[in-house]
Formats: structure tokens, C-alpha cells, sequence
């Protein structure tokens, strides 16, 4: 599969924002976007029964590794499949941070999505200490080590990665074009060691402060099939654009 067969892909992480109003208005404003994207909002779990979907897919922002049983809080892929939830974030680096998830742990998650039908948004990135250091790389690297040892490459195929610097997250600094596709580029090689066929199909997003002004060019990069789109996914207006720029 070569690069241009990768469809786009354009996935909103609300994070701990929005209400029934503005579940509404996305309702209204997405119904039959004309977009050769792949779209999917990431809402918080209690909003997701106020959407209906036409046009684009819904989505939840954690999964629990486990089962359905004695978890008191957590999702299970079931539930998150009687929702409607076709895809599920994974790994976001304020849950590895503020939550403590390890590398591993967001492997399970992934894996179990996997098995259930249901398309993990892993997400990988660097601190700004790192980025300084020079260690992009062997810190990114690490992060993608944990997935291999826990997926098998037809599960890793079912898979989608979202790079986000974690410095450029919710900062409204962005990676520059150059410096995303670099990373962008690092992440498709290190598959390639794994499987040259898993490497070409897998869709790889950027995500850190993506806006309908840098949309375009993030997204005209080689290894850039599209974003995880935070603050910029809460205004339709804005969502919509950065989702037509991925055309």
C-alpha cells in the first residue's frame, strides 16, 4: 500500500469539555460532511448517547484493559461498543502522566480494543525535556517497543498511531511541518522493521494544537495522514475545516 492509499484520518478529543447543546450542534453541523477523511469525535462517555452519527464516527477517550466486572469507574470495550463507540483513544499523554499509565498498560488497552472490533487512536509523544536532549527518538522508540511486544502485526494493522508532542499540547505551540513529518517518518521506519506492509497502511496522526491555519500544510506531509485535533474540536466551524483540509 502506498502512501496515497492511506485514507485521511481526522479524529476530535474533547477532553473534559462540551455538553448535550454542543453534541447538538455537531449532530447539525457534521450530518453528511462532504470529506474524504475518516471523522470521529472523542467525547466524554456521558455525552456519547446525545449523538447520531451521519457522516462521522464517535469515539471514547479511554478503554479499560479488563473485562466487564468488579472495576469500579472503568469502561470495558463492551460498553463502550453498546455506546456506539467504533474507535477509542489510548495512551494520551495527560492519562500516561496524570493517571500514571505505563507503555505497557496502553498495550494491553490497544490489544484489547483490538480483539473486541474496535480501532485503538494510540498516542505517543515527547516532553520538552526530551525534544532538548535530543532524545526523540529513543523516548518515542520506547513507547512504540511496548506495542510490538504485546501486538502481533495483523493486530498492529488494526491500528491507528497519533503522534503529539506533549509540549505542543494545548500550549498553542505547534510542531513545525518539518518536525512532525520527522517524527512522522521515525515512527513508519521502526514498523517497517517489523512488517514493510503494516508500515505503508498504517495511518499516522499529528496531534498538538492543530488549527484550521496549519491544517493544510501539517497534513500535506508524506507520513501526516491527518490529526488528533484537541481544543480546535469543540468549535464545529473549526473542526470542520481542519477535517476539509485533510482532503
Amino acid at each position: 500500500m502506498s502512501e496515497n492509499l492511506r485514507k485521511p484520518f481526522v479524529a476530535g478529543n474533547w477532553k473534559m469539555n462540551g455538553n448535550l447543546a454542543l453534541v447538538a450542534e455537531f449532530n447539525d453541523k457534521l450530518s453528511g460532511i462532504k470529506s474524504n477523511a475518516d471523522i470521529v469525535v472523542c467525547a466524554p462517555s456521558l455525552l456519547l448517547h446525545g449523538f447520531k452519527p451521519n457522516g462521522f464516527s464517535i469515539g471514547t477517550q479511554d478503554v479499560s484493559h479488563c473485562d466487564n466486572g468488579a472495576h469500579t469507574g472503568e469502561l470495558s470495550v463492551d460498553l463502550i461498543k453498546e455506546a456506539g463507540c467504533q474507535f477509542a483513544i489510548v495512551g494520551h499523554s495527560e492519562r500516561r502522566d496524570n493517571q500514571g499509565e505505563s507503555s505497557e498498560l496502553v498495550a494491553l488497552k490497544a490489544k484489547k480494543c483490538v480483539s473486541a472490533g474496535v480501532v485503538p487512536i494510540i498516542c505517543v509523544g515527547e516532553p520538552l525535556e526530551v525534544r532538548e536532549a535530543n532524545n526523540v527518538e529513543a523516548f518515542v522508540g520506547e513507547q512504540l517497543d511496548a506495542l510490538v511486544s504485546e501486538l502481533s502485526v495483523e493486530a498492529l494493522s488494526k491500528t491507528i498511531i497519533a503522534y503529539e508532542p506533549i509540549w505542543a499540547i494545548g500550549t498553542g505551540k505547534t510542531a513545525s511541518p518539518e518536525q512532525a513529518q520527522e517524527v512522522h517518518e521515525f515512527i513508519r521506519t521502526y514498523f517497517a522493521k517489523v512488517s514493510v506492509e503494516l508500515a505503508q497502511g498504517l495511518r499516522i496522526l499529528y496531534g498538538g494544537s492543530v488549527k484550521p491555519d496549519n491544517a493544510e500544510t501539517l497534513f500535506a506531509q508524506p507520513d501526516v495522514d491527518g490529526g488528533l485535533i484537541g481544543g480546535a474540536s469543540l468549535k464545529a466551524e473549526d473542526f470542520i475545516s481542519i477535517c476539509q483540509a485533510a482532503n
